[in-house]
This record gives structure tokens, sequence and C-alpha cells, in this order.
């Protein structure tokens, strides 16, 4: 259950931060209310995790899946650059995820 609570918290850190990015520095209502609830969400779970999970073993998942959905987000829509480089990397990203969970 920890890590299936893990793994929604890390889908919900690349909401947060993709709509932070629309905000427009909070003037924004809509996005900034999807921020906040992701943002509150993601962090609960987080913590929940934490309870039957190492510290630094669900940080780093948490933040691996975040920024690997966050970073393909942004280059399916258009917003960054897409090269074989990145993609490469991005995987790598989601490797090293699942190899801490293999480990556990």
């Amino acid at each position: 259950m920890y890590w299936l609570v893990l793994i929604i918290s890390g889908v919900l850190e690349a909401v947060w931060a993709t709509a932070l990015a629309t905000t427009e520095g909070f003037t924004r209502l809509a996005p900034t209310v999807v921020f906040l609830v992701g943002l509150a969400a993601s962090m609960a779970g987080l913590a929940y995790a934490m309870r039957g999970l190492p510290l630094g073993t669900a940080y780093a998942v948490w933040v691996g899946i975040g920024a690997a959905l966050t970073a393909g987000y942004a280059m399916w829509s258009g917003q960054e650059p897409v090269s074989v480089l990145r993609v490469f990397l991005l995987l790598g990203i989601v490797g090293c995820v699942i190899g801490l969970k293999v480990t556990h």
C-alpha cells in the first residue's frame, strides 16, 4: 500500500509542478487551485508512504516520478525540446526508480 500511495503522490507532484507553471504568479485562479490541491495531496501521500518506507527511498522515488513525468509532459506538449538524449536520460530516472523498488 505504501508503494501505491507513493506512486500516486509522485504523479501528483507532476500535476502541481505543471500547474505552477501556468499560474502566472498565482494570478490565475484555476491553475492556482490545482497547484494547491495537488501539492497538499502529494505531500500528504509522501508523508504517509514514509511511515512504511525509508526516507531516502521514498523521497528519491517521489522526486524521480514527478521529475520524469513533468519533463515528459513538457516535451510532449511542445514546451521543451525533444531529443534522443533527453528521452534516454529520463528513462534513466525511471530505471533508477524501478531499481529502488526492486531492491527494497
